[in-house]
């Protein structure tokens, strides 16, 4: 995989697709960049109303929003001083959806573990 010159991820053929996802799924590593994308998942947002929403400094954003651009997720346009983004495809919405679900069923499913676990192991636990 390598960063082609109009900013996207290409596909290099010689790598087994396990690894591009890989590179894939590391880029989505950073919590600032899932929160980037969660807010693109609704609408088309300026960086000045980013800013407030998402609580980072001005150049770490920028900095999270270049690495989503060379990626390929988000693409910018300029209006006016303004710099907006917006996802590149509505399956970036789609795949922060399905890791929504996949999290909450892990959540509900340690939950319900927790439930069966007697709360005198539960003491002993914390306090051994």
């Amino acid at each position: 995989m390598f960063y082609h010159r109009s900013g996207g991820i290409v596909a290099d053929s010689r790598q087994p697709l396990y690894r591009m996802k890989a590179e894939f799924f590391k880029t989505l590593g950073h919590p600032a960049r899932i929160q980037i994308l969660e807010l693109l998942s609704t609408r088309e947002y300026a960086v000045s109303e980013m800013l407030p929403e998402v609580g980072i400094e001005p150049a770490n954003l920028s900095q999270q929003l270049s690495i989503l651009r060379r990626a390929g997720l988000v693409t910018a346009r300029r209006e006016g001083l303004s710099v907006c983004y917006a996802l590149t495809s509505p399956q970036v919405a789609d795949l922060l959806r399905v890791a929504r679900a996949i999290l909450t069923g892990v959540v509900a499913g340690q939950a319900e573990l927790l439930e069966d676990v007697p709360e005198s192991a539960l003491m002993a636990e914390s306090t051994g």
